[in-house]
C-alpha cells in the first residue's frame, strides 16, 4: 500500500438521504485524524474521467449532515469501464476510458479512493481497485437490499417519509370512504413498503415476494366494508406482481448500469380495483421520488458518518479493496469482490439482493393484526 496523502470522494447512482453524512465524516476524519487533503469529485465517475472536482476542507464539510442528496452530486450513467461514446457519424460504441481516470488522479496527485454507491458503482470501484488504485466503498440504496450489510443509509429516512404520506392519506381516505393506491420504490424488493406501511396503518401491502391476486385484495376491502371500515389504503412497491404474471416496467434506460426502470404497478392496481368493486371511489398517489429526498433523519446521519469514518481508517491501515458493512451495531468491511463478485464468472459470496422472508418477522406481525399480502 502506498504512502496516501490525498483521497478523492466519489457519489455514484441515485441520490439519497445521508450522503453529505458520509461526506462529512470522510472529509473531517481525513483532516482531523490522519493529516491528509481531501477532493470531491462532481456527478460521480463522471467527474473523474472529467477532471472535475472540488477541494474539501472543514468549511466545506461544516453544516451538510442533514441536507439531502449530495453537495458533490450524482449520475448513474457513467461506467468507465464500458463508456457509451459517440462517434461523428452518430453511431454508438463503448469504450475502455478508465485509463484517462487514473491519469487526471495522477495529475492531481490523489492517491486513493471512498467510492459511495450501489451495485454498478461498486463495481467499477473493483475494478479500479484491480487498476492498483486504493479504493473502499460505502454502501448506498434507500431500498435497503444490499446483503453485504444490515442497513443502508437512506432508508430510515425514505421510511419516514412514506409513514409520514401514509398518515396524511389516512385522512381523505377516512373522510371520502375511498381506496388509496400509494406505490412506494424498492426495486425487486419489499422492503420500503413492507416497513412503511406497517408503520403508516395500510390495510394492504403488496410485495415482490408474495405475488398477490387482485380478488384477494377485492376480498379484504369488502371485509373492511362489513365492519364500517369504509375506505382503505393499499401500498404497493414498485416490483409487486400479481400470481403468474410479470413486473410493470415504466422505461428502459440503455446507458445506464440500471437499465430497467420499474413503476406504474400502483396505476394497474387502481383500474383493476375501480372495475371490481365500482362502488367505491379508488385513487392512486406514486410517491416516486419524494422517497429520495429530504431532511436527513438522526438514525441516517449518524450512520452515514460511521460510514465514513471507518472507510478513511480503512483506507490508512491497509485495507483497500473492501467495502464498510454493518452487522449487528459493529461497523466491519467485506471484501468488494464478495459484494458485487469477481466479474469473470459473476460468482459472489453474497450475491443477489436481500430479499423479504415471506414468513419472517415482520410479515407474520402484519398478518397477526390484520394486514392483508393479497395471497
Amino acid at each position: 500500500m502506498k504512502n496516501i496523502k490525498k483521497i478523492g470522494i466519489i457519489t455514484g447512482g441515485g441520490d439519497c438521504s445521508g450522503l453529505n453524512a458520509v461526506i462529512d465524516g470522510v472529509t473531517k476524519s481525513a483532516i482531523r485524524k490522519h493529516g491528509l487533503e481531501v477532493v470531491g469529485y462532481y456527478r460521480g465517475y463522471h467527474g473523474l474521467l472529467n477532471n472535475e472536482f472540488m477541494e474539501l476542507d472543514l468549511k466545506k464539510a461544516s453544516g451538510i449532515m442533514h441536507r439531502g442528496g449530495t453537495i458533490l452530486k450524482s449520475s448513474n450513467k457513467d461506467n468507465l469501464f464500458n463508456y457509451r461514446m459517440q462517434n461523428e457519424d452518430g453511431s454508438f460504441e463503448h469504450k475502455d476510458v478508465s485509463n484517462v481516470a487514473v491519469a487526471n488522479m495522477k495529475k492531481e496527485g490523489v492517491d486513493a479512493l471512498v467510492v459511495i454507491g450501489g451495485d454498478g458503482t461498486l463495481t467499477s470501484a473493483r475494478d479500479f481497485y484491480r487498476k492498483g488504485i486504493p479504493v473502499v466503498g460505502v454502501p448506498k440504496t434507500i431500498d435497503n437490499d444490499l446483503p453485504a450489510t444490515d442497513v443502508t443509509f437512506g432508508y430510515n429516512t425514505s421510511l419516514e417519509t412514506i409513514t409520514d404520506a401514509l398518515d396524511k392519506i389516512h385522512t381523505t381516505a377516512h373522510s371520502h370512504d375511498r381506496i388509496m393506491v400509494v406505490e412506494v420504490m424498492g426495486r425487486n424488493t419489499g422492503w420500503l413498503a413492507l416497513e412503511g406501511g406497517l408503520a403508516g396503518s395500510a390495510d394492504i401491502i403488496l410485495i415482490p415476494e408474495i405475488p398477490y391476486d387482485i380478488h384477494k385484495v377485492v376480498e379484504k376491502i369488502k371485509e373492511r366494508d362489513s365492519i364500517g371500515k369504509n375506505f382503505s389504503v393499499v401500498v404497493v412497491s414498485e416490483g409487486a406482481k400479481p400470481k403468474g404474471g410479470e413486473v410493470t416496467i415504466r422505461e428502459t434506460v440503455e446507458d445506464s448500469a440500471d437499465s430497467i426502470r420499474l413503476g406504474g404497478i400502483g396505476d394497474v392496481v387502481t383500474h383493476q380495483l375501480q372495475k371490481l368493486i365500482p362502488e367505491h371511489e379508488v385513487r392512486y398517489t406514486n410517491l416516486a421520488y419524494i422517497q429520495r429526498g429530504g431532511i436527513t433523519s438522526q438514525f441516517d446521519r449518524a450512520l452515514g458518518l460511521q460510514f465514513g469514518v471507518k472507510a478513511v481508517d480503512l483506507l490508512m491501515t491497509g485495507n483497500a479493496g473492501s467495502m464498510v458493512q454493518l452487522r449487528g451495531r459493529k461497523l466491519t468491511s467485506i471484501a468488494l469482490e464478495e459484494v458485487v463478485g469477481r466479474g469473470e464468472t459473476g460468482e459472489t459470496s453474497v450475491g443477489g439482493a436481500k430479499h423479504v422472508d415471506p414468513n419472517g418477522q415482520l410479515v407474520e406481525t402484519c398478518r397477526a393484526i390484520g394486514i392483508s399480502f393479497g395471497e
